[in-house]
């Protein structure tokens, strides 16, 4: 046994020179390190291996996950699709193809491999697609342009290949691909290389060197001028349909649709809604009469009458009712006066839409408005109505001026006077619809135009606006006592339909009562 320092034994703590601390080191045998060794490497790559496993199994889920619907079947048909009848017409031969290749392919021709949609938002494009499944009866696939791409790189080019896989085993059936300008954008040497690879692998999918019978791809964008050109190539997207926004008779046969589905008053035209909704899709139609609904529902009425759709119509196209709008009486006055200004001229003029609604009550960042509502969608328009439009935009500041003189006229006619500018640069600039500037088209807001032409331009513009104003004026002033029935009315109702104002300027009394 080695001996023990007496500084130990005692148990001292070795503070002084004269008793120190002794310490032993003694090294273990090497084969008891390389032992230590190798357990020490063998924990580490055991935690690596199961970190390496959960990052795997993690990558794999979402490569894998795809959001991409499965097959499913479709129990929409084309009598479902409102208002877009020259579509409808146009995708009827892929439902042929589909039911029946054979009869397309025996003269040697080849089945549409895609078709792509186009059109403003809410007119019914993934509703068509649908359609098409449900009508020849095959699967369909739908996924969203956005729902590819994750946070590693090359997940959506293995969901391209998984959904295609897919289709593959399900064939003959549909791909759809919602937003495909999500992921099928113009390629650009910036781009991300995670989007190129997604976009590449569609390419070669949809027409590569392994060709995929019996599946057709229908893409809808809102976007087609930003597609790559290798994507929207006849043998990738070989029909290109566009779903426009729907005429007259469309937005009828929609509110016919929608409206089949709540109880209507019998006042409700649905030909006078139709003709006031120019401009509004499938979908913001359908908003339409849900907000009726919802009004009439809130009055506690049983049926939704023509009241609450005006109100519907009137909150979407102009924003809610400022009710609580401080409005002092000379404001009112003033607004009553200028919207009759408008109302009269609209009236009294030849060419101008006939007058729907004339009314003084706060929407939006309007103080009042006049609806005009035409008699039905128009293809192109005359110098005779667009010289009208000119008219009518100035009776409002020509009632202001003759009613409370020209020192109280007030910016209230700003965008009306815009409004003007604008239809009257238009006549000049675009229309060929003056002698000094003549048959030619300019683009003012580029450098090829001459100062001396653009002075011109300018000239005849003002011109065109200052003869507006004269008309308008002559018409007023001779009207001048038909200006106070009807300001005095709307002061007196608020708001007055076509037919009210008819009744006001014939001296007729209203089967309502005023607003207190």
């Amino acid at each position: 046994m080695a001996a023990v320092s007496p500084t130990v034994a005692r148990g001292g703590q070795g503070l002084s020179v004269h008793d120190p601390v002794y310490v032993s080191m003694v090294e273990g045998s090497f084969k008891s390190n390389m032992w230590k060794t190798l357990r020490t490497l063998g924990v580490a790559f055991l935690v690596v291996s199961a970190l390496g496993a959960m990052l795997d199994e993690k990558v794999g889920k979402i490569g894998s996950a795809s959001k991409v619907m499965g097959p499913t079947g479709s129990d929409k048909r084309f009598s479902d699709v409102k208002g877009a009848t020259e579509a409808k017409h146009e995708l009827e031969e892929i439902v042929q193809f589909l039911r029946d290749p054979a009869r397309f392919t025996r003269l040697g021709g080849n089945l549409p491999k895609g078709v792509l949609l186009t059109g403003p938002p809410g007119t019914g494009k993934t509703l068509l697609a649908r359609a098409i499944a449900g009508e020849a009866g095959v699967p369909f696939f739908y996924s969203s342009g956005s729902e590819f791409e994750e946070m590693y790189v090359g997940v959506g080019a293995r969901r391209v290949r998984d959904l295609f896989e897919s289709a593959k085993r399900k064939a003959p059936c549909i791909i759809f691909i919602d937003e495909i300008d999500a992921i099928g954008g113009t390629r650009k040497l910036k781009e991300q290389q995670a989007m190129k690879m997604t976009l590449n692998q569609l390419l070669v999918e949809m027409d590569g060197f392994d060709q995929n019978k019996g599946i057709i791809v229908i893409g809808a964008t809102n976007f087609p001028d930003v597609l790559d050109n290798a994507l929207i190539r006849p043998g990738r997207f070989d029909r290109h349909v566009t779903v426009d926004l729907p005429d007259v008779a469309g937005r009828k046969e929609i509110l016919e649709f929608y409206a089949g589905k709540i109880p209507l008053g019998e006042d409700v035209d649905l030909d006078v809604l139709a003709r006031a909704t120019p401009g509004m899709s499938g979908a913001e139609l359908s908003n339409l009469v849900n907000e009726a609904a919802l009004r009439a529902s809130m009055k506690s009425a049983d049926e939704v009458d023509m009241d609450a759709f005006e109100y519907a119509k009137d909150k979407i196209l102009m924003g809610a009712e400022r009710k609580s709008a401080l409005i002092t009486p000379e404001s009112a006055k003033l607004t009553a006066y200028h919207e009759g200004g408008h109302a009269l001229v609209a009236i009294n003029t030849p060419g101008a839409h006939p007058v729907y609604k004339a009314t003084i009550m706060p929407r939006g960042q309007a103080l009042g408005m006049v609806s005009q509502l035409p008699e039905g969608d128009q293809t192109s328009i005359s110098r005779k109505q667009l010289l009208a439009r000119l008219d009518v935009c100035m009776g409002g500041r020509v009632a202001e001026e003759l009613t409370f003189g020209e020192d109280e006229i007030t910016g209230g006619a700003s965008s009306d006077i815009q409004q003007a500018t604008n239809v009257a640069r238009a006549m000049v600039t675009k229309y060929g619809m003056s002698e000094d500037v003549g048959l030619v088209f300019h683009d003012l807001r580029g450098n090829d135009t001459s100062a001396t032409t653009r002075k011109t331009i300018d000239d005849e513009v003002k011109k065109l606006c200052d003869a507006s104003y004269k008309r308008a004026k002559d018409i007023l002033v001779r009207k001048n006592a038909d200006l106070e029935k009807l300001a005095n009315a709307l002061l007196e109702y608020e708001t007055l339909s076509g037919a009210e104002i008819e009744k006001i300027l014939k001296g007729e009394p209203l089967d309502r009562k005023p607003i207190k």
